[in-house]
């Protein structure tokens, strides 16, 4: 018999406290949240390490950012197949523990006058292997700790916490370069990394069982990978939503490496400076956690996916306006709108492939559609070193964000244009079709 009484306290407590109040989901936010603050620090920190302590030069920098990228080229159709194949909270633990250790490793080899920027290359791109290893997990992973109507609060509240990590951590970045030095101030990254984890140990939920039975375990680990690349080939719905972000990723990343080398070099802005510019440009990151729900809920989830982009393009032209003085207001309004747009716009597409994708497959979709989205991310970090190289600094920001800007265009197709929401599944999309 169903008690009627429980479920609707269980609904009131709900509305009261929202998913904050569930103990399992409460420990998951905590840990990324501290693990957002180190990491949002390191964003900064890193890419200054190189830039004023290693004087490295712009090609060089640029390679960092591509290197976190890289392990999703090298490594990202695999780890999917092994995150379906394995309990994803072990995977997630591990993960943090490695990339404590790599970041710890920076500030010893500082204190040991041996750091070098091949040492610091190599940390990024391990990390940017571990980190690989734990999106895709934690992305399996949360849809056991939370209802399936939950997701979408889930992953905004998420959202919404490494925003403001985001925010904190790197306005903390610089000010923590200038006190302690930069290469210090990624201690704070490292021992984020120790909290996430003891947050994923204390969880009493162990979670789903490996996606795939052992006794099904019969295919190869190609044959594991093929089948999720062709569920999202297949797709119409799900090719289109690879296409353009990786397009879009591709430019993104580019502005990304020329980043810190146009507010130090070209804009001439001080190390705490910029990391205050970052912290405040992530606030739009908040402000899309906080209200993409609520749009999505109002206008429709492929409606808000198509105002995103938009806004993000246009705002990405406002970043190579920037200057020091009064004219850094340029770099604060694009890059805020810029990460409004995407957080907004994440939350609404991690949600979706939740729910659209069959469980047994999930990690391998998941792993397929960000080997190809954040794949083209490094290539875009390399071409704009390339371009900052041959043309300078301002002008290879310029041609990035004009490829990022235009790339929004691929989305405005039927499968997407013509909806309100995004289907819930492939059968949906399947119906919407016999009735056209």
């Amino acid at each position: 018999m169903v008690d009627v009484d429980a479920d609707r306290g269980e609904r009131d407590r709900r509305r009261v406290g929202g998913l904050l109040r569930e103990r399992n989901f409460a420990l998951l936010w905590s840990g990324e949240t501290v693990s957002g603050v180190g990491s949002a620090m390191a964003a900064v920190a890193v890419p200054l390490l190189a830039v004023v302590v290693l004087r490295a030069s712009t090609f060089a920098v640029s390679v960092l950012t591509a290197a976190e990228y890289l392990p999703w080229l090298l490594i990202g159709l695999p780890v999917g197949a092994w995150v379906d194949r394995l309990p994803p909270r072990p995977v997630l633990i591990v993960s943090d523990l490695v990339s404590a250790v790599l970041y710890a490793s920076l500030p010893v080899a500082a204190w040991a006058h041996v750091l070098t920027i091949g040492q610091v290359l190599v940390v990024e791109l391990v990390a940017g292997g571990a980190g690989i290893f734990f999106t895709t997990a934690y992305s399996v992973y949360l849809p056991a700790l939370v209802a399936p109507e939950d997701l979408l609060e889930g992953n905004a509240k998420l959202s919404g916490s490494q925003s403001v990590a985001s925010i904190s951590g790197r306005g903390l970045a610089g000010l923590a370069a200038r006190a302690v030095g930069t290469a210090n101030s990624l201690l704070f990254n490292a021992g984020s990394f120790g909290v996430s984890a003891a947050c994923l140990l204390a969880i009493r939920a162990s979670g789903p069982p490996p996606a795939r039975a052992r006794a099904e375990r019969t295919a190869t680990l190609r044959a594991d990978i093929a089948e999720g690349l062709a569920f999202i080939w297949r797709d119409r719905l799900l090719r289109r939503l690879a296409i353009w972000p990786a397009v879009s990723n591709m430019a993104y990343g580019g502005v990304l490496a020329l980043s810190v080398l146009f507010l130090v070099r070209v804009a001439h802005i001080g190390t705490a400076e910029v990391g205050l510019l970052l912290a405040v440009g992530s606030i739009g990151g908040l402000v899309g956690a906080l209200v993409a729900r609520r749009i999505a809920q109002s206008v429709g989830t492929a409606r808000i996916l198509l105002l995103g982009v938009c806004a993000a393009g246009f705002a990405q032209l406002l970043i190579p306006l920037t200057t020091a003085g009064p004219r850094a207001a340029f770099f604060v309004a694009g890059s805020g709108i810029v990460t409004a747009a995407i957080t907004g716009t994440n939350i609404v597409l991690i949600s979706f492939r939740q729910t659209y994708t069959p469980a047994r497959i999930l990690g391998r979709v998941i792993a397929s559609q960000r080997f190809v989205v954040f794949g083209t991310a490094p290539l875009g970090a390399l071409l704009a070193g390339a371009l900052g190289t041959a043309l300078g600094i301002r002008s290879a920001l310029w041609v990035m964000v004009v490829i990022f800007a235009l790339s929004g265009a691929l989305l405005f197709t039927r499968p997407i244009r013509g909806r309100r929401d995004l289907p819930a599944s492939p059968d949906q999309v399947h119906s919407a079709k016999a009735d056209m």
